[in-house]
């Protein structure tokens, strides 16, 4: 099993994550691929992932998957250890709901901003900015932080008692946020107070 991926960035970072929580870090290849230099704009890396972004698994049959959520559903399947996507209907369907909505609302958000309305990865990748979304967008990962606090005032992690891939996602969210300067409002001390439990798991601390 191979993994095509930029180490440090947000959705790479989520893979990671997903791998360390079962274990299986050690099982898997990590291939680098030079998105600053635009290799993932290559027509070889597009014939594997036509989205032209990382990460991208690639199986031992040839089998290639992208998308991040596709990617970290097929470790938690794969490997042993505690389901990070939820044993029972509910379970998952609850986890899927806060994973997006942690990912629409923070992660993308965030990533928005950076290409939109700073200088992002540099002008010769960052072609057709818009700054007004851009700057929308930082509207709203703000405002996703106000409800993921809310929601952390009563549970113990986004989806409820139990480490999830929503928790993951919305982790690399702030991780981006700060590298984009996207401060976390001070008020918000459920979410600050979560965020430092999750960076302590052994996934992420090391």
């Amino acid at each position: 099993m191979k993994i095509f991926d930029t180490e440090g960035f947000p959705n790479p970072a989520r893979v990671r994550i997903a791998l360390a929580e079962k274990g299986a870090t050690d099982k898997v290849d990590f291939i680098a691929v030079d998105v600053m230099g635009g290799e993932h704009r290559t027509d070889a890396f597009k014939a594997m992932n036509p989205d032209a972004a990382v990460p991208c698994l690639e199986l031992a049959d040839g089998t290639h998957i992208s998308q991040c959520n596709a990617i970290t559903e097929y470790i938690d399947g794969h490997f042993e250890g505690p389901s990070l996507t939820g044993t029972t209907p509910k379970q998952r369907a609850q986890i899927s709901m806060m994973n997006l909505r942690a990912e629409n609302g923070l992660l993308n958000a965030v990533g928005t901003y950076f290409h939109h309305a700073t200088p992002g990865l540099g002008p010769d990748l960052e072609t057709d900015q818009c700054a007004v979304w851009g700057n929308r967008q930082k509207e709203t990962a703000t405002q996703t932080m106000t409800y993921l606090d809310e929601v952390l005032a009563d549970n113990d992690y986004l989806a409820g008692t139990e480490f999830s891939v929503a928790d993951i996602t919305a982790f690399a969210g702030l991780a981006f946020a700060d590298f984009a300067k996207v401060e976390i409002p001070e008020n918000l001390s459920h979410l600050t107070a979560w965020r430092a439990k999750v960076a302590s798991r052994p996934s992420i601390a090391g």
